[in-house]
């Protein structure tokens, strides 16, 4: 069951995200506004979109789900599109979870790398040890555990923040290992104007201090969000063009049981595979 304050955390970061995309229609339909207004004809074309709302990814305030959920936000969704992606390799999605944080094991002056073996194409991270050991840590673990193979990608928004959301097992967005890891990097250069840049991966979390867990978002626009989501690595280009493929086929509607607008594409993880180099 969700408790008061879990819902009056969802409630407030849903009304947060409301206001973001209602400056962002703001915006979008006074530039349209003022260029009819300049044409010859003089005719006035006002623009709507569509408001997002709120799904949630890593930790415990879902409305909709259980005390294992995650945050992100999600969009409204766009048009159905044909599926860009291959059927998944054979195999099931490992249920296992952890009382605790693994033990730190990696060198955090080493160099890592993560590689999601898609079905719509391997998407590579370079991985930020020195800044996120925590985190870096926790995927090095779990991908040794084979606990992100054949899972699904669960989420992709497309209207006010631009991400592609994975590492539930359940992929339901209520998924985790078991144990929650500290924020890290919150400060890390990149995050400029309360934006994340494309090509950034995140934690997502229950906008709770240290809520991560085990889902995390691959920015592929620039996104307005405030420097709550652990950065823990950067996608590669060749994996960017992977990305944005996924984001064209759009994403499904909202999900009346979980709030998840689900991508047309099917994207799944056959693999995840952490190296040290």
């Amino acid at each position: 069951m969700v408790s008061q304050e879990q819902r009056r955390r969802q409630l407030a970061r849903e009304k947060f995200l409301r206001q973001q995309q209602r400056r962002t229609s703001a915006r979008r339909k006074a530039r349209m506004r003022n260029a009819a207004i300049a044409s010859v004809l003089g005719v006035i074309l006002i623009g709507s979109l569509a408001l997002y709302t709120t799904g949630v990814v890593l930790g415990d305030d879902d409305s909709k789900t259980n005390a294992g959920a995650e945050v992100t936000p999600s969009a409204s969704a766009s048009s159905k599109a044909p599926d860009p992606c291959d059927k998944p390799a054979e195999g099931k999605v490992k249920t296992q979870t952890w009382k605790k944080e693994p033990a730190m094991t990696i060198d955090k002056s080493a160099k890592y790398s993560m590689k999601l073996e898609t079905t719509c194409g391997d998407i590579d991270i370079a991985l930020k040890a020195d800044a996120a050991p925590h985190t870096v840590n926790s995927f090095d673990f779990l991908a040794g555990k084979g606990y992100f193979d054949h899972t699904k990608c669960h989420r992709l928004t497309t209207e006010g923040i631009f991400v592609l959301q994975c590492g539930d097992p359940t992929a339901q967005g209520n998924g985790g290992p078991g144990y929650n890891i500290p924020d890290e990097n919150l400060k890390d250069k990149s995050l400029k104007d309360n934006t994340y840049p494309a090509g950034t991966v995140a934690m997502a979390n229950t906008g709770q201090p240290d809520s991560g867990g085990s889902q995390f978002f691959l920015v592929y626009q620039n996104s307005p969000l405030p420097p709550s989501y652990t950065p823990f690595g950067t996608v590669s280009e060749e994996g960017m063009t992977v990305l944005k493929k996924i984001a064209s086929a759009g994403s499904q509607p909202a999900d009346p049981a979980t709030g998840n607008t689900a991508p047309n594409a099917t994207v799944v993880i056959d693999k995840a595979t952490v190296t040290k180099s």
